[in-house]
C-alpha cells in the first residue's frame, strides 16, 4: 500500500513538472545570442503606402506609369548622410497578381526611422541598360542593401523577366544613381549556375566603430542566399560571385525547412547577416506550409520572421536557430493585401541612433518598421 502511494505521487509529480515543462516551451523566449525583441512604434504603420500621384517616364513603353499605385513593400535600408534611407518595391497598376505587374525600386529616407519622405520617381528600375533581358518587363524586385566601409553601397535584387528570376547586383555611392552589373552567378563556373533561379541575397556585414558596413571572412566577402535553402557565396569584388558547392558539385545547403514549425516550406533569407560575438545572425522569413507538415499554430503559406546562428569562425557551418518566429502576422494590414494568409517579409534592417531598425513587406501591400534596442531589450511576441 505505501508502495502504490509513493508510485502515485512520483506519477503525480511527473505530470506536473511535465506541465510546467510544457508551459515553458510554449512562450517565446529569446536565447542570449539572438536580437530582440523587435516592437513596433504605436501608431505609425504602415510607414509607406501606395501613392495614386506618383509618376515617371517607364523606358518600356516611352510613357507615363503611375509607379507605384498598386503596392509598396519588401523594403531594403541604409545610413547615408545620418539618415535611414530605405528601398521599397513598387509595383505598377498594368497587370494581375504578384509577380505579373512591374516593379521599380522607390527611395525614401527619414530623420528618425519612423517618418519618411520619398521621392517622386524610382532609383533602380528596367531601363535601356545592360540588365534589359533579365529586368525586362517584370523589373527589379527585393532588394537587400549594404554599404562598404568605404562608402560604396550594394544593392541585390531580382532580376524578373517572367521567365527565370536572377540575383543581380548593382553599386551606388549615393542610394540613388546605381550601376547596374548584372548577375551575380554569370562567371563562376563556366556558368553552370547563370540559368538557375536566384533569389535573396544576404551580405556578412558587422557594426564596426558604431557603423554597419560589409566586412570579409577569411580574405573573402561572404553571401548567404536562397529562398528555399540557405546556400552561400564568396566573392573578392562584391560584384562576381562563387556558389559553395559541396563534393559532388551540387548547391551547399547550409539550412533547410523543418515540417511542424513557422519555417516549415521555405527559409529565404532575409536582410544583411550580422557578425557578433555569438557568431554569424542570420535573419530570414520562414514560410508555413500549406498543408500536411505544417505548423498549425500560423496561418497556412504565411511568412514569419526567424534568426539563425552560424559560426563566427566559419560562416558556413549551421549552430542553431529560433523554433518560433520573433516577428509574426498580427496587424490587419499584415494579414490582408495581396498576400491574404499574412506576412512579415523582413529584407532591411540598420544600426541607427544605437537601435537597430528592422523594415519588413506587409501582405505584399505595405511596409511597416520594428525597433530593437539593446540598452532596453522587450519580450518578443507571445504567441497563443
Amino acid at each position: 500500500m505505501i508502495l502504490r502511494i509513493l508510485k502515485l505521487k512520483t506519477l503525480l509529480l511527473l505530470l506536473l513538472f511535465g506541465e510546467a515543462c510544457f508551459a515553458q516551451s510554449a512562450k517565446n523566449v529569446l536565447p542570449k545570442w539572438a536580437f530582440g525583441g523587435f516592437t513596433r512604434p504605436a501608431n505609425v504603420n504602415p510607414i509607406i503606402s501606395p501613392d495614386t500621384t506618383s509618376r515617371f517616364l517607364d523606358p518600356m513603353s516611352n510613357k507615363q506609369v503611375q509607379w507605384e499605385a498598386n503596392d509598396t513593400f519588401n523594403p531594403a535600408a541604409a545610413i547615408k548622410n545620418n539618415k535611414i534611407v530605405v528601398l521599397y518595391r513598387a509595383e505598377d497598376l498594368y497587370g494581375i497578381g504578384i509577380g505579373f505587374r512591374t516593379s521599380r525600386l522607390g527611395y525614401a529616407e527619414s530623420n528618425d526611422g519612423i517618418h519618411f519622405a520619398r521621392r517622386k520617381t524610382p532609383v533602380l528600375y528596367p531601363d535601356n541598360d545592360i540588365a534589359k533581358k533579365y529586368e525586362w518587363p517584370g523589373g527589379c524586385e527585393d532588394p537587400r542593401v549594404a554599404v562598404t566601409p568605404q562608402g560604396t553601397y550594394v544593392v541585390f535584387y531580382t532580376e524578373w523577366n517572367r521567365e527565370l528570376p536572377r540575383l543581380g547586383v548593382a553599386t551606388s555611392t549615393d542610394l540613388i544613381h546605381w550601376k547596374k552589373n548584372g548577375p551575380i552567378f554569370k562567371k563562376a563556373y563556366n556558368g553552370k549556375f547563370f540559368n538557375i533561379a536566384s533569389k535573396s541575397a544576404s551580405i556578412l556585414t558587422q557594426v564596426v566603430n558604431g557603423k554597419q558596413v560589409i566586412i570579409k571572412t577569411g580574405g573573402k566577402y561572404f553571401l548567404y542566399w536562397g529562398e528555399h535553402h540557405v546556400y552561400a557565396a564568396t566573392s573578392t569584388n562584391l560584384v562576381d560571385w562563387t556558389p559553395v558547392i559541396d563534393m559532388k558539385g551540387r548547391l551547399k545547403e547550409l539550412m533547410s525547412p523543418r515540417n511542424g514549425y513557422f519555417d516549415s516550406d521555405l527559409t529565404e533569407c532575409g536582410p544583411p547577416a550580422i557578425m557578433t560575438k555569438n557568431g554569424v545572425i542570420l535573419f530570414y522569413n520562414g514560410k508555413n506550409k500549406p498543408a500536411e507538415g505544417r505548423n498549425t499554430r500560423f496561418n497556412a503559406n504565411s511568412y514569419c520572421a526567424g534568426q539563425a546562428l552560424f559560426s563566427a569562425k566559419d560562416p558556413q557551418k549551421f549552430v542553431t536557430r529560433l523554433d518560433l518566429p520573433f516577428l509574426r502576422p498580427m496587424a490587419p494590414f499584415e494579414k490582408s493585401g495581396q498576400y491574404v494568409n499574412g506576412t512579415v517579409f523582413i529584407e532591411g534592417m540598420t544600426y541607427f541612433k544605437n537601435k537597430w531598425f528592422l523594415y519588413y513587406g506587409c501582405a505584399d501591400s505595405r511596409v511597416a518598421v520594428a525597433v530593437y534596442d539593446p540598452a532596453k531589450p522587450t519580450p518578443p511576441d507571445q504567441l497563443e
